[in-house]
Order: structure tokens, then sequence, then C-alpha cells
């Protein structure tokens, strides 16, 4: 089994550098798009992937985020997850759009932001689907956090991790900066 979620985060590392580099709606511009040979990941390390509840609020708050164009966006803190990052205890926010959304989305920065990853923060979408334990509990794989579109483009809009969502460990996983855009 351990080999499987491995082989699926390989396959979706693939996936995306191909998309990146081949497909009309890559957010790369058709000149990146030539000389793109691939994204860059930290290697996939299981200390990064964890399976937890999801303590969810009575009465979840809906706040705003700004974005990356200084615009705002709302969202539904539905949530905290809690675990421990190298000996330090971390909590993470989980949002959602909608009530009725069964994805959830944890944002977040890390000692990493702006020096080894993209400075506004990276994301984890959460289906219910793939995410899921049978006994309930959530996988929360910083192995598949990813860039939002604007670390590729300045012509997207991205919601930015809020502060809550601010870590003072690294998250040496997922993702790594893509560089000048």
């Amino acid at each position: 089994m351990a080999s499987d979620w491995r082989d699926a985060i390989e396959t979706q590392r693939e996936q995306k550098d191909q998309y990146f580099g081949e497909h009309p709606h890559s957010p790369l511009s058709p000149d990146e798009r030539e000389s793109f040979d691939g994204l860059e990941y930290y290697p996939i390390d299981e200390d990064y992937r964890f399976e937890l509840p999801l303590e969810e609020y009575d009465d979840p708050e809906r706040i705003t985020v700004g974005t990356s164009t200084d615009g705002e966006q709302e969202y539904l803190e539905w949530g905290e997850f809690q675990f421990t990052v190298d000996g330090e205890d971390v909590t993470l926010q989980a949002y959602k759009s909608e009530p009725d959304d069964d994805r959830l989305w944890v944002p977040f920065r890390d000692a990493t932001s702006g020096n080894e990853t993209y400075g506004a923060g990276r994301y984890l979408d959460l289906e219910v689907d793939s995410h899921r334990t049978s006994d309930g509990d959530w996988i929360l794989d910083f192995n598949e956090a990813y860039n939002p579109t604007c670390a590729y483009s300045d012509q997207y809009e991205c919601p930015l991790p809020p502060m809550d969502n601010w870590l003072e460990v690294p998250i040496e996983a997922g993702e790594k900066d893509y560089g000048d855009h």
C-alpha cells in the first residue's frame, strides 16, 4: 500500500508537467511552454503525510481572504487539523466555499515560503473520494502541496493563505517555487 500513494503522487506530477508543457490552457505563456522541462518538487516523504480527524466547527465563520490582485474572496472556516511537524505542534484551518461543498481547501505558508517555495504560499485540496480514510479521517498529504496559478502568471487572481495558516515550521514537501514569471 505504501507504494500506491507514492505512485499516485508521481503520476499526478507527471500529468501536471504534461499539462503545463503542452496544453493551450496552461498557465504558462507559449514561450515558456516551449522551454518547459517540468516543475520542481521535494522528494516524496511519508513524514509529511498525515491521517487526521478534522475538528469541525459547530458554527463555521465566514471570513474574507485577500487575493494576489488586491481583491477579496469569502470562505467558510470549516474546521481545523492539529498535528506535529518535526516536533512542532501546528494547527491548520480548512475552508469551504459553500456549506454543501465536499472539498476542503487548505492554503498555507511555511518557513520555506519565499525561499524554496512560492512566497505567497501553497494549497492542498482535499476531496472526499480520495482524501478520506475508511474511519472518516482526512489524508493531509503535503507531498501534494501545489502552487496557485498566480505563481506562473500575473493574469490569475489567487486567494492568499489567511494568517491563521502561516506556519513557522518548514514544510519540505510538494511543489517548489517556479521562479520569476
